[in-house]
């Protein structure tokens, strides 16, 4: 198709009115949080959102626990139940506090396997709270 020649010269501008173009110019300069940004502040918070009110996350730390140092020399019915509690003593020693509490994901993945076969290192994530707990969480 071809254009007509009276429209190729001529140019069309849109008339605002000053308090449209205000407003535009206000839009323009305030500068909006990111999506990502929100994204990550909801994330933050929901991540948590199981602690009690008042709790805090004072620190976050992530550990590679080698369980094969502890079940190489137990017998096979005492292998996840002697990786726990190494897992448990390895937390402790690292974040020198003995209160340390195993979520049961971190202890559904030691038994997943049965009590004679735990996997041979497990990646975790710790946290300590304002209230001196440390608690293991599973490291996605």
């Amino acid at each position: 198709m071809y254009m007509d020649e009276e429209k190729v010269g001529e140019s069309t501008v849109e008339e605002t009115e000053p308090e449209e173009e205000a407003l535009i110019e206000e839009a323009e300069e305030e500068p909006e949080e990111t999506l990502e940004e929100a994204e990550e502040e909801e994330a933050e918070e929901a991540e948590y959102d199981w602690l009690p009110e008042g709790v805090e996350v004072v620190e976050e730390r992530v550990y590679t626990v080698p369980l094969w140092k502890v079940i190489r020399y137990k017998k096979g019915l005492h292998r996840a139940k002697r990786a726990a509690k190494f897992l448990r003593d390895f937390v402790s020693r690292h974040m020198k506090n003995p209160n340390v509490k195993i979520s049961p994901e971190v202890n559904e993945v030691i038994w997943s396997r049965g009590i004679r076969n735990p996997p041979r290192r497990i990646k975790v994530k710790v946290i300590r709270t304002s209230e001196e707990e440390i608690w293991v969480l599973k490291h996605e």
